[in-house]
């Protein structure tokens, strides 16, 4: 009878440590186990894990700012650019695949599809076109690779935290062309960096990730970097850039969450010059969006969001997320195009 009661303790003992260490991880297996779909390499997974991905994104961006004060078209034109872009629309089909190479080391590779379309009118009249002439140039395909490595650091009472270390590879071309006004009329030519699909360097993409979970609550916070390595075949390069993002999420159901965020992004000017965007030169583009030492800028997003985690029937597994949101903050070196709202629509499958 001793003999058994020892038993049954130590497989008492037993059962009650295997629930403790696993109440005492962060998991991801719940609705608010991921953090916002506009959040990237924010999880690692276990030894032998994949995950699939795709979002959707789309971003409005419409009239201008130069610091924190709106421009209409008369003052920017006033400030030597003839030609002032009004809108812009951008759309982002975004693939991603993560394997776990063990509990320690995430791989996650994604690549891009953008769509990109902006409006302008040509108040100066160049290329001898009526002055106030509106045109559109547009632009698609694909954009800059990401290959990146999550390393696990710690994880213990609910609180997770991992290193993020990437490459962006320059997939995305920086030789887009559309017709523009130039000598003549329209022409086709080359367009302004906003308008390129690519940033034509190897950038190092380092950053880290904090995750801490309740019951029914669940917060993070992520710092990412984007340095610029050297110039591209155009001799520029893109500014250097900083985005961070913390978050709160609430379970509501063992199904379904509901989130706030606040993303914060800083980006520098444009270093060297495409000169085929120079003026004067024999495609030189009067706009603002051809100047690199108009490309900075600082915003602050604040993000509402939800998550679905299926757990049964076909679908069993599956995520699905939505977040939203728009600028409470905006200061840029302009006169620039000003962000107006943002969308991110998401499905993930972990296996």
């Amino acid at each position: 009878m001793k003999k058994k009661t020892q038993i049954l303790t130590s497989l008492a003992l037993t059962m009650l440590s295997a629930n403790t260490n696993a109440h005492d991880e962060w998991s991801a297996a719940r609705p608010d186990g991921h953090a916002p779909i506009g959040v990237m390499a924010d999880h690692y997974h276990k030894a032998g894990e994949w995950m699939t991905s795709y979002r959707f994104m789309f971003m409005n961006m419409d009239g201008n700012l130069m610091g924190d004060d709106d421009m209409t078209v008369a003052q920017v034109a006033a400030n030597g650019h003839p030609v002032v872009p009004t809108r812009m629309d951008m759309q982002m089909h975004m693939f991603g695949a993560m394997y776990a190479v063990s509990d320690q080391l995430t791989l996650m590779g994604m690549f891009n599809y953008q769509s990109i379309e902006m409006d302008h009118i040509n108040v100066g009249g160049v290329g001898g076109l009526a002055a106030g002439t509106p045109f559109t140039t547009k632009t698609a395909g694909i954009g800059d690779m990401t290959l990146s490595g999550l390393f696990k650091v710690y994880n213990h009472e609910r609180n997770s935290l991992h290193f993020n270390l990437g490459l962006s590879l320059p997939t995305g071309s920086i030789d887009e062309q559309d017709r523009a006004p130039g000598p003549g009329g329209f022409i086709n030519r080359v367009l302004p960096y906003p308008m390129q699909l690519g940033s034509g360097t190897v950038d190092l993409r380092p950053g880290v990730t904090y995750l801490g979970q309740t019951e029914d609550w669940s917060w993070g916070a992520q710092a990412m970097a984007t340095i610029r390595m050297t110039e591209n075949s155009e001799d520029y390069k893109l500014g250097n850039q900083l985005e961070a993002s913390t978050w709160i999420a609430r379970r509501m159901s063992d199904w379904l969450s509901g989130s706030f965020r606040v993303r914060s992004l800083t980006w520098g000017n444009i270093s060297g010059r495409d000169a085929r965007l120079a003026p004067g030169g024999p495609l030189g583009f009067p706009v603002p969006t051809a100047d690199p030492n108009r490309r900075g800028g600082t915003r602050v997003d604040a993000m509402l969001g939800a998550n679905a985690y299926i757990r049964n029937g076909a679908l069993k597994g599956h995520r699905f997320a939505l977040e939203g949101g728009l600028p409470i903050y905006q200061y840029l070196n302009g006169p620039q195009l000003q962000t107006d709202w943002t969308v991110i629509a998401g499905w993930q499958y972990a296996f």
